[in-house]
């Protein structure tokens, strides 16, 4: 194999699982150790710097580092890293004077912005200190789009998107347009602008047209409609028997404020298994704590109405069958039909677009299949050059997370755009490898690995908890708690470092790795390395780390996925092969490394 190059970042990002998976590359390890320090401002601003909004991840991220995460893969559960997050934001000091100036001056250049949710902040927020005139539309009267309108205030109160959301409005150079929805793209191409962004979302629930859909129209609900009614204080009650369809997570947070509306038996009754269901492991987990019951393998047929007003809804029941190929079909299980009783139906069967403002002679291009614009899924810009998409708008309904991604990736191609740049021109990241070393057997981090298993996030009590729909469920990890399971993270990004030349082939780091991970063998090609090993790397997804040809014609071979960091290699090395140092990246935003 191709000796692994210790002089770009691809190679160790990619051991940094957490921070690889995550859409906006925050450097995980890096603010959990500065909650380990009671460092709480600094790893605020090191999440701040990435993914934005903090506070508000920290309680609603659908965690696409923990999966990734090391420690669930070699010991137990994954870390807390999304709980972390919010204990740097409920612990930190003031942040206003570490936030970037506003502008001394315009630079003449005006960017429109549509939706004022998290996509459009972004770019909002890394455009603004350069100098741009921003101008954000969004036909609410309150910022932050699907943050403020779709998640419970049980989940996220109100005062933290306030909070988050007035940093970047604080920055400069924007001009808030809220309550006024654009209706006409092309009336928006005629004012002008330089560039122009679409972070409008995926603001249309999917319906179901079945049989008693008109006549119980009253009593049957789009979930995200609803809720974004509950959040805006439109809605304050629902009957005592509800059922909601859908098993993703705005079913989760429908049938969960249910309960505290007034709905006393709540029923979620979804189509597919409780393992194939679309909601987080921890968004079900919440629901079925709130006494609320969870019935797979029904398939609605009708809504079941008397005199105009709802009664229940039937529903197939069904079983899944697979073919060769895995794919799953649900086919008729045989048994009789079922009916539920219900005063109302919530429908939270998916999310679509809709564009109808957007003329299709504006010069647009769309996929006419999916109704969704051609967008370059690299620099987020569409078939008009000047115009961009990002978060929902741009490819569909996910997390806040990715739309933060999307509109970073956006605010480089605006800023390069119209500085006249090759926006497909990416500027590369900023990164280092720099020794942890303090003495011989000394590090600057704490390598030792806690034995704790994963932290539960404290909750308030169900009873009180359900009586008001914007009290926070979640009371979140207090200092003694986030210090403890901070603990529990591995130091990823402090990297094994292998120097080939200085190796005298002992073997002392194979006898002392508590994984089994490193092997001196003979080269050959990656398949054959990986079954050659003292203990087999059965994970292509993560690369070998391979020395280049040592005396004896062998070569190191380290198996990085199941590797602890614990530096006992370097420790035990009596030539200073082997190395301990940290790794850090951080992906270039707007306005850095033009050229």
């Amino acid at each position: 194999m191709q000796r692994t190059s210790n002089w770009g970042p691809d190679y160790f990002h990619k051991v940094v699982d957490c921070q690889w998976a995550c859409p906006a590359h925050t450097p995980v390890p890096e603010y959990i150790r500065l909650i380990a320090e009671g460092r709480y401002t600094d790893a605020y601003m090191v999440n701040w710097t990435s993914n934005v909004f903090p506070g508000i991840l920290g309680r609603t991220c659908d965690r696409p580092c923990e999966p990734a995460c090391r420690r669930g893969r070699v010991e137990d559960e994954p870390v807390a890293i999304c709980r972390l997050k919010r204990v740097a934001a409920d612990n930190k000091a003031g942040v206003t004077a570490r936030l970037p100036s506003p502008a001394e001056q315009s630079n003449g250049k005006r960017v429109a912005l549509i939706g004022c949710g998290p996509a459009s902040l972004t770019v909002a927020r890394d455009l603004a200190p350069l100098g741009y005139e921003i101008t954000i539309y969004d036909g609410e009267a309150k910022t932050g789009g699907m943050i403020r309108s779709q998640i419970p205030r049980f989940r996220l109160p109100e005062e933290v998107i306030d909070e988050e959301v007035g940093y970047i409005t604080a920055l400069g150079g924007m001009e808030l347009r809220m309550g006024s929805r654009i209706d006409s793209l092309k009336a928006l191409l005629a004012e002008g602008y330089d560039a122009i962004f679409v972070g409008s979302g995926a603001p249309r629930g999917r319906d179901l047209e079945l049989p008693g859909r008109e006549e119980a129209r009253a009593n049957i609900h789009i979930g995200i409609d609803w809720l974004s009614s509950v959040s805006f204080g439109h809605i304050d009650k629902i009957g005592r028997r509800v059922i909601v369809l859908g098993g993703g997570n705005t079913a989760m947070d429908c049938c969960r404020t249910s309960r505290r509306l007034g709905g006393e038996d709540v029923k979620v009754i979804v189509r597919s298994g409780f393992e194939e269901m679309k909601a987080s492991p921890w968004e079900k987990e919440d629901a079925i704590h709130e006494d609320i019951p969870i019935l797979n393998f029904r398939v609605p047929k009708a809504f079941t109405h008397e005199v105009g007003k709802l009664t229940g809804v039937t529903f197939e029941v069904v079983h899944a069958e697979y073919d060769e190929s895995g794919r799953r079909r649900l086919v008729p299980s045989g048994d009789a039909d079922e009916h539920y009783e219900c005063d109302d139906v919530l429908v939270a069967v998916g999310q679509e677009n809709s564009f109808p403002w957007i003329e299709r002679d504006a010069g647009l291009a769309f996929d006419d299949a999916i109704g969704m614009p051609q967008v370059n899924p690299l620099t987020m810009q569409s078939s008009l050059p000047h115009v961009f998409f990002g978060g929902d708008a741009a490819f569909g309904p996910k997390n806040i997370i990715w739309a933060v991604a999307h509109g970073h990736d956006a605010a480089v191609s605006i800023d390069k755009f119209c500085r006249g740049e090759d926006v497909s021109l990416r500027p590369p990241p900023e990164f280092s490898l720099v020794s942890q070393k303090m003495g011989i057997h000394e590090w600057s981090y704490d390598n030792d690995i806690s034995n704790d298993q994963r932290y539960r996030v404290p909750l308030r009590d169900k009873v009180v908890a359900l009586k008001d729909v914007r009290l926070e469920v979640e009371l979140g990890f207090d200092r003694e708690l986030g210090f403890k399971e901070a603990e529990r993270c591995l130091n990823c990004d402090v990297e094994t470092v292998f120097a080939d030349k200085l190796c005298i082939e002992c073997d002392a780091c194979v006898d002392i790795c508590p994984m089994d991970c490193i092997t001196f063998t003979e080269d050959g090609e990656e398949e054959d390395l990986r079954g050659r090993l003292k203990a087999p790397a059965e994970n292509p997804t993560q690369d070998l780390y391979v020395s280049g040809t040592l005396a004896t014609g062998r070569v190191m071979v380290k198996d990085e996925d199941v590797c602890l960091h614990c530096g006992l290699c370097a420790e035990r090395c009596p030539t200073g092969a082997w190395d301990m140092q940290k790794f850090l990246i951080e992906m270039t935003h707007a306005g850095g490394r033009h050229g």
